[in-house]
């Protein structure tokens, strides 16, 4: 396994780099130009476009701006942004806010969608089937921003604000439980039906019968050999939804007035604040590979036939 996960972490610089390259061509090679509107309502004077151009490498080849960014990058520098700021620091104050709503999404995710589909494949065909199948439609079938004004509308009217806060400007745990509630409302759906699905697969495979015939509980025989093979594909799915949810859930952020990585990258990219764009996206990739690695490692655990080696 050690010899896996250094292999692995070995495969990933070549990733970062070529997907840092795309990204910072994207941004850089855009037309337009980034000292537009920092003076004001008059143009900028041509020695304060010089002067913007020399600080920032922009007078430079475009490879040659990358392989200056990528030498910062390599000692965890990510640069200043166009307003004079370290752009770690940027990210400091916004990832702990954005993790934690990343964390309690997910964890609603996996507690409400996995049971859900539990409940629904063990009882096929029964009410509690077709009252999932339903359900998870409707959530699916409703944008993001509806759910939230929903949400924050029966707070107020039910007096509970209280306790689920209708904004979460501090970031602290108890006001992001609603909008990570919120957040995760559309993946509980994709879960369920995720478990639910490959659940009752799974039933009818012929170890599961061997089991039953072994004289193996139902509750065994799901919890132990039916129900740890149907969570590979969903494990797979919230790995890569927490690095989607990681990147910044920007409606969401939005309606609760959340001061996360969404907004932020949002905000430079309308400011064409490529430095901020750049550090912010080559963070989501690393987490994106992060995760990856560890779903991987997650299969061995609940498949003991998949290995490594």
């Amino acid at each position: 396994m050690a010899k896996y996960i250094l292999r692995r972490l070995v495969q990933m610089i070549p990733v970062i780099i070529g997907a840092t390259f795309l990204l910072f061509v994207l941004v850089y090679a855009l037309p337009g130009d980034p000292w537009v509107g920092r003076c004001g309502e008059r143009d900028c004077t041509p020695a304060y476009i010089e002067n913007f151009k020399r600080e920032y490498n922009l007078d430079k080849p475009l490879v040659v701006q990358y392989l200056l960014y990528l030498g910062k990058l390599l000692q965890g520098d990510l640069g200043t942004n166009f307003y004079h700021n370290s752009v770690v620091s940027e990210l400091a104050l916004r990832y702990p806010t954005t993790l934690k709503l990343a964390l309690i999404a997910l964890l609603f995710e996996a507690l409400v969608g996995i049971t859900a589909g539990v409940l629904a494949g063990i009882r096929k065909g029964r009410f509690i089937d077709s009252l999932v199948t339903v359900s998870t439609l409707v959530v699916i079938s409703i944008p993001v921003f509806v759910i939230g004004g929903l949400a924050q509308f029966t707070v107020l009217r039910t007096g509970l604000n209280s306790v689920f806060p209708v904004t979460a400007t501090q970031g602290t745990w108890q006001q992001l439980v609603m909008p990570g509630m919120v957040l995760g409302s559309l993946s509980v759906a994709y879960v369920a039906r995720l478990t639910r699905t490959n659940l009752v697969e799974n039933l009818r495979a012929d170890y599961v019968r061997t089991a039953k015939a072994k004289g193996l509980s139902n509750a065994r025989t799901i919890s132990v050999h039916a129900l740890r093979n149907s969570l590979i594909p969903v494990i797979t799915f919230m790995g890569y939804d927490f690095g989607a949810l990681m990147g910044g859930a920007i409606v969401t952020e939005r309606i609760f007035n959340i001061n996360g990585i969404g907004g932020f990258i949002v905000r430079s990219i309308s400011q064409r604040d490529g430095v901020s764009v750049v550090g912010a996206v080559t963070c989501l990739v690393l987490v994106y590979l992060l995760m990856n690695l560890i779903v991987d490692i997650l299969y061995s655990v609940l498949d003991p036939r998949i290995t490594h080696d």
